[in-house]
């Protein structure tokens, strides 16, 4: 039975924890007075109208009434029953905590479990850290790192480490260190259908921290082997301590540089972010293994007025910054997009550019609406009124999620001159949209918004969703395809949580759920297998399809291997880049060879 905290307990965490302290952790304040005020984090809102006020230990928002006291506080935004918001504080606040009758904290069970698991997480992060700079089996991991330009420094301050390929060797480890088999398997660190088999092996280890900088969960990026048996990136799922989707990669780090210069770096992964801190540009954070969620975005919003996306140039990479841009907007937040040139990724352009490029290919941000006008005018044919049509419904999207009315003008303007259409004839069709809208859905799926939020299904969508309804196809998936292969980020989605159930030892149709935070994937798949869409399908029809995804994602790395030697044209007087040219070659050349083995041919369209 947990026992009850004193009320001696409750009054003296009311009274000496410092409201002030605790809400910065969250929201950006400034003094006025006797007073501090920010933008609320329970609303959106550009103008701040919550105060907090010391002496009264209170805080409250006059646009969306919420208010409280400090204990209230930690319980909305931590999302904390009263008794462990009251813990937390106490801890912070060097509180000792005093319960009521003979109840002792030692027979306490249920509340410190996540605690505990917390400081399982630290320990394993210590291992791993240690087995990476210390030992000879993880000398080939430390290697890979450093020849990307990591430094030790940096290996340090992110604890990265190196998880060994003996999958039996954790769990031995941490018995004699007495954790007990029930506790171990409720970590997340072994698999579910093979308890004493870890979930990370021979992996390069990326811990992840909450915002207090202890370690919750790990990514681990594949380094060796066959990569068409092993996904690129394996990431811990949901846990007690852990929720992907509300945690932000490197937050801990970057939470003062957020602070101080009001905005944010949203990049694609873990190497992503660790190569911007160590050019100095510390305001970098990551998604984890996921797409950009509204709570990522909130845990920002209370010390950040700018968001600067910087995502990949491939296709998925597009969709994810189109669908970024509306949920940042929609916030109220600026939003501008880091494009690279003559690169892949940060991690690139540090290695053979230096700090200094990368820093300024950040301050050369583009606005997100001269982005999007950019994409679409490469999309569509602007001087056909079907062209006209199709450009503007895709950009309606971006003034829906506007906020204000002189933005939206501004922006329905914009897009007119763009089109040389009248802004009477922009503004007619804007405000008939749902109508405009409905015709189009009647169009080629090809041929509809890009910008959407809707789940797009196709080819590449409906081939997951096939081997999803009969895991026994998964197999063959996963030998010949990774994350990668996809480029509708949907399907590339489920394809990863297909993995980590795969690697978990557990492809059951709940455990795909769990998984899965995008309501909109879990729509698609509960209506796909409820219908039993694909119960007609053959071994060989997936395979069909298999292969005619594994022939497609040839043909698009093929086609963004020629961008980039077509960019480095005229650059070949730097080593670097003729280095960089040189294995663009060799990446071409063996593309090529897979793709003549397979007995295609390149044509117009195909990506040549």
């Amino acid at each position: 039975m947990e026992g009850k905290i004193s009320q001696e307990t409750i009054d003296s965490v009311a009274s000496q924890a410092d409201i002030v302290s605790v809400v910065s952790d969250y929201v950006q304040l400034e003094n006025r007075g006797n007073q501090w005020w920010g933008c609320c984090p329970f609303h959106h809102e550009k103008t701040p109208s919550f105060c907090v006020t010391p002496d009264k230990r209170m805080y409250y928002c006059f646009g969306c009434h919420a208010g409280g006291g400090t204990i209230q506080f930690v319980m909305e935004m931590e999302k904390l029953r009263f008794p462990e918001a009251v813990k937390l504080l106490a801890r912070k606040f060097n509180i000792e905590v005093k319960y009521t009758g003979n109840y002792t904290p030692q027979a306490e069970r249920y509340d410190n479990t996540k605690e505990l698991y917390i400081d399982l997480y630290n320990r394993v992060a210590d291992m791993f850290h240690y087995g990476l700079l210390k030992t000879e089996a993880g000398k080939f991991a430390l290697e890979y790192i450093t020849k990307r330009g990591i430094t030790i420094e940096t290996i340090e301050k992110f604890k990265l480490g190196y998880s060994p390929s003996d999958r039996t060797w954790l769990k031995k480890f941490l018995r004699s260190k007495n954790f007990s088999d029930d506790f171990l398997a409720k970590s997340g660190l072994f698999s579910k259908k093979y308890p004493d088999i870890a979930f990370f092996s021979d992996r390069l280890m990326f811990p992840i921290f909450d915002r207090r900088g202890q370690a919750v969960a790990f990514g681990g990026r594949f380094l060796r082997g066959n990569p068409d048996k092993s996904p690129k990136y394996l990431n811990s799922g949901d846990l007690i301590q852990y929720q992907k989707g509300e945690t932000l990669y490197a937050f801990n780090f970057a939470k003062q540089a957020i602070r101080e210069n009001k905005k944010v770096i949203f990049c694609e992964g873990y190497m992503d972010c660790i190569a911007y801190h160590q050019c100095g540009i510390t305001y970098a954070v990551a998604p984890l293994g996921t797409a950009l969620t509204e709570d990522q975005i909130k845990i920002v919003r209370g010390f950040a007025d700018t968001i600067l996306l910087s995502f990949d140039s491939d296709g998925a990479g597009q969709a994810a910054t189109q669908r970024a841009i509306l949920m940042c907007r929609s916030q109220g937040l600026t939003v501008k997009i880091i494009r690279l040139h003559n690169a892949k990724d940060p991690a690139e352009i540090m290695l053979n550019f230096g700090p200094e490029t990368l820093t300024n290919e950040v301050n050369s941000a583009m606005l997100d609406s001269d982005y999007l006008l950019s994409f679409l005018s490469q999309k569509y044919q602007k001087d056909t009124p079907e062209g006209k049509a199709k450009f503007a419904l895709d950009f309606f999207p971006y003034i829906d999620a506007l906020q204000t009315d002189i933005q939206k003008e501004s922006s329905l303007a914009l897009l007119g001159r763009t089109l040389n259409i009248s802004l009477e004839a922009i503004k007619k069709d804007f405000n008939n949209r749902n109508d405009v809208k409905k015709r189009a859905l009647s169009l080629p799926a090809e041929n509809r918004t890009a910008v959407q939020s809707e789940v797009i299904v196709n080819s590449e969508f409906r081939a997951v969703l096939a081997v999803l309804s009969d895991t026994s196809q998964f197999e063959l998936m996963r030998t010949r395809l990774t994350a990668d292969d996809f480029e509708n980020p949907f399907a590339k989605t489920l394809f990863s949580i297909l993995m980590e159930c795969y690697d978990a030892g557990d492809l059951s149709f709940v455990s795909v759920l769990n998984r899965c935070d995008n309501e909109g994937i879990k729509r698609k798949v509960t209506e796909s297998v409820s219908r039993g869409e694909f119960s007609q399908y053959t071994a060989q029809s997936v395979a069909e399809s298999i292969e005619q995804l594994e022939i497609n994602s040839l043909k698009r790395k093929r086609k963004a291997i020629l961008r980039q030697m077509g960019a480095l044209q005229g650059q070949l007087s730097i080593p670097a880049n003729q280095e960089l040219m040189t294995k663009l070659f060799e990446q071409k050349k063996l593309i090529d060879e897979k793709i003549n083995k397979k007995g295609l041919e390149y044509g117009s369209g195909t990506g040549s």
